[in-house]
């Protein structure tokens, strides 16, 4: 019987780390699954060479130059979880945030503009949050309340995203899918203790998973994470990652 063949697409790998995905990988290996690290860092990959080697591909960042391999591998016919379009889909918050609005799913009044000062006549409504549209992990996020606010934005010359701030009752919601089955965390945001990153894990309530089943629905996946906040009474999924 051969063996499937799995190529994990990282940016950065050590066997000795004690992270989670290093004992992923040992345990995939102790199953008989074979399992490499396709990591392009630090070498030069010949781009005619690229060529499909495994049976699946695990896409672990979307960003650098494996998510770049990623599409390659793709154009190429590789099965990849998640689908590369999803990914790239999913790594703009204009895209993802049009696409969660059309399938129904509860979200803050979302926005684009070229330049951040753009936004000021919508602050006459009240605050907004202000992030990079390809951002990730909280960084270079603001709560914008006046125009001066609003002037001491970076943005450099990337696309500004914004969304209607609703103030969070209680900490974020942080949920994750694998297929039917939801799992989540409360957490404290900006976290800075290492507690604050790991969260307060508990069990999501019929309503809400049916959310976070919506917004996997709206891509198509079945593996995913949806952040949520609760704000006078209604829910809202403010991002989603793969």
């Amino acid at each position: 019987m051969t063996r499937p063949r799995i190529g994990f697409l990282l940016p950065h790998y050590s066997e000795h780390s004690p992270s989670q995905m290093a004992a992923t990988l040992r345990l995939l290996r102790d199953a008989g699954v074979v399992v490499d690290v396709v990591n392009p860092a630090g070498r030069i990959v010949n781009l005619s060479e690229v060529r499909v080697e495994h049976d699946l591909y695990v896409l672990k960042k979307i960003n650098g130059l494996a998510f770049s391999l990623a599409g390659a591998l793709h154009a190429r016919g590789a099965t990849i979880v998640n689908p590369y379009p999803v990914s790239v889909a999913l790594r703009d918050k204009i895209v993802t945030s049009r696409i969660l609005q059309a399938a129904g799913v509860p979200a803050p009044a979302s926005y684009a503009v070229s330049h951040a000062e753009e936004l000021a006549p919508l602050l006459d409504a009240g605050p907004l949050i202000v992030k990079p549209y390809q951002g990730a992990s909280g960084y270079g996020v603001h709560i914008v309340r006046t125009a001066a606010e609003l002037r001491q934005v970076s943005q450099g010359k990337d696309p500004v995203f914004a969304q209607r701030y609703h103030p969070p009752e209680g900490r974020d919601l942080k949920l994750y899918a694998i297929g039917d089955r939801m799992f989540g965390t409360r957490k404290v945001f900006p976290a800075h203790t290492e507690a604050e990153k790991h969260g307060e894990p508990f069990a999501p309530s019929p309503d809400l998973c049916e959310i976070v089943s919506q917004c996997g629905r709206a891509f198509g996946i079945d593996l995913y994470g949806v952040d949520v906040i609760e704000s006078e009474g209604r829910r809202y999924v403010v991002d989603m990652s793969a």
